[in-house]
């Protein structure tokens, strides 16, 4: 195996509106994946993690759980030079760590994995 510090592992950011339940999810099931290094962070003032200039300039890929985050995501960080932005549509309807989400999750998100990073 090749020495893992020369590896570069895409940085993904996960974004949902309040950090609650979709994006955290997804962080806490990929927090482990050898192929990857995640965060998470909510657009609303009231998220335990607020979107910031810094998260967007550390990730390569932005994946936010709705489409209609992307207005308010690019209005709000209009300085900032924006990764590549993909959507899960994944509505606001479970809770944190719910079967069918980790589910939607995974199934989105492998898919984004493998088209942009091939893995």
């Amino acid at each position: 195996m090749p020495n893992d510090k020369f590896i570069t592992r895409p940085h993904i950011l996960f974004i949902c509106g309040r950090n609650k339940w979709r994006s955290p999810t997804a962080e806490r099931i990929y927090q482990n994946d050898e192929r990857i290094i995640v965060r998470s962070a909510g657009l609303s003032t009231r998220s335990p993690h607020q979107l910031s200039n810094a998260d967007l300039l550390w990730a390569d890929l932005v994946i936010l759980m709705e489409q209609k985050y992307n207005g308010p995501l690019t209005g709000m960080f209009r300085e900032v030079r924006m990764p590549r932005i993909e959507f899960l549509d994944i509505p606001d309807e479970y809770q944190y760590m719910d079967p069918e989400l980790i589910g939607e999750i995974q199934k989105g998100t492998e898919y984004l994995l493998n088209q942009h990073f091939g893995i």
